[in-house]
C-alpha cells in the first residue's frame, strides 16, 4: 500500500475535548467523564491518567475518522473494458427533425446528448472518442474521467472533421486508440448516419484490423434507413462479433444504447480506491486495550 489518507477528516473536531479534560467546568465533567476527582484544582497539570483520558479520545477520534491505505498505482487498473465511440461528423448531421420533442435541434447535437448520458454510467471502463467526417482523428484519448469526456464532447460539432463521411478511417483511428489500453475486452461504438464516400482506408482492410486485435464492433445508423448503408453496419457489426442497431429518432437512439449498456454492463465501483485497506481496527483497539488497564488499576486501587 503507497497511499494513506482518511475518509473522513472532520472527526478529528471531535478531538476539541480534549480540551475539556482540562478545561471543562466539574458539572460537565460529571457527565463526560467517571473520575472527576482529576480534575480537582490541586491535581497536577501534567497528570497520568488525564494523559491516558487524552490518548483513549484521540485513538477513539482517529479510528472515526477512519484511516486507509491504498494502491494508487493499482487503482488506475479499473475493471472494465476499453470502449471508443467513432462519432460521424459528417455534413448530414447538421440536419434537423429527428427529435419530435425538438425538432429544431440538430441530429448531431442529440447525438451528444444521449451519449453523455450514456457515458455517465460507465462506471468501470475506460472510454475515448473517435471523430471521423472526411478524415478521423482522436477526439478524447482513453480516459477514466467521465466528466472530462462530457465537457470535451461540447466543443465538437458537425463539419469538424470535413462534411465527408470516411467510416474506414474511423474503424481503424478507433482501433489506434483501443492499441493503447491495457484492458482484456475492447468495444468500438460506430454511429453513422451516411454512405462512405471518403478516406484512403477501406471499411474492410479496417474492420479486418479490428477483428486480429480481437475488437468489438457496435454500429449504429442514425435516420431513415436509406440514407444510411444499414447492411455494410450489420456486416461490420458481424465480422467483429458484434450487433448492428437501427435508430431513425432520438427516442430510438436512447433504447438502442439501452441495449448497448446491457450487452456490454459496467460494473459499480463504490470508491476511486482499488486494494483499500481500512485500518481503523488498530486505534479502535489500542484505545479498548488502555480503556481495560486504567479499569483494571482503578479496581486494584478500590480494593
Amino acid at each position: 500500500m503507497s497511499n494513506f489518507e482518511f475518509e473522513y477528516l472532520f472527526a478529528f473536531a471531535l478531538l476539541l475535548l480534549i480540551v475539556c479534560i482540562y478545561k471543562c467546568p466539574l458539572s460537565v465533567k460529571k457527565i463526560i467523564f467517571p473520575h472527576v476527582n482529576l480534575f480537582s484544582a490541586s491535581t497536577n497539570w501534567i497528570n497520568k491518567d488525564r494523559l491516558f483520558y487524552s490518548l483513549i479520545i484521540t485513538l477513539l477520534v482517529t479510528a472515526l475518522a477512519s484511516p486507509i491505505a491504498y494502491d494508487q498505482k493499482s487503482s488506475n487498473k479499473k475493471k472494465g473494458r476499453d470502449l471508443v465511440f467513432a462519432l460521424d461528423t459528417s455534413g448530414s448531421m447538421d440536419e434537423s427533425g429527428f427529435d419530435k420533442e425538438y425538432p429544431e435541434k440538430k441530429k448531431f447535437d442529440i447525438l451528444r446528448d444521449i451519449l453523455k448520458k450514456f457515458i455517465n454510467q460507465r462506471y468501470d471502463d475506460n472510454v475515448g472518442v473517435t471523430i471521423f467526417g472526411s478524415y478521423a482523428f482522436s477526439a478524447v484519448p482513453l480516459t477514466y474521467d467521465m466528466k472530462s469526456i462530457s465537457f470535451l464532447l461540447d466543443f465538437f460539432d458537425v463539419g469538424i472533421a470535413g462534411d465527408s463521411t470516411a467510416i474506414g478511417e474511423g474503424i481503424a483511428n478507433a482501433t489506434r486508440v483501443l492499441e493503447k489500453g491495457e484492458a482484456k475486452k475492447k468495444v468500438i461504438i460506430l454511429i453513422t448516419d451516411g454512405f462512405q464516400n471518403s478516406g484512403e482506408i477501406s471499411i474492410k482492410d479496417a474492420v479486418e484490423t479490428a477483428k486480429k486485435k480481437g475488437i468489438i464492433i457496435y454500429s449504429i445508423g442514425i435516420g431513415d434507413k436509406n440514407s444510411y448503408d444499414a447492411k455494410l453496419l450489420e456486416t461490420i457489426a458481424k465480422d467483429s462479433q458484434g450487433k448492428s442497431f437501427s435508430a431513425q429518432n432520438a427516442e430510438m437512439l436512447s433504447g438502442v444504447y439501452t441495449q448497448i449498456d446491457s450487452l456490454e454492463p459496467s460494473d459499480i465501483r463504490s470508491q476511486h480506491y482499488l486494494n483499500k485497506q481500512s485500518l481503523y481496527i488498530y486505534p479502535l483497539s489500542f484505545a479498548g486495550f488502555l480503556l481495560l488497564y486504567m479499569l483494571l488499576v482503578s479496581r486494584k486501587e478500590l480494593l
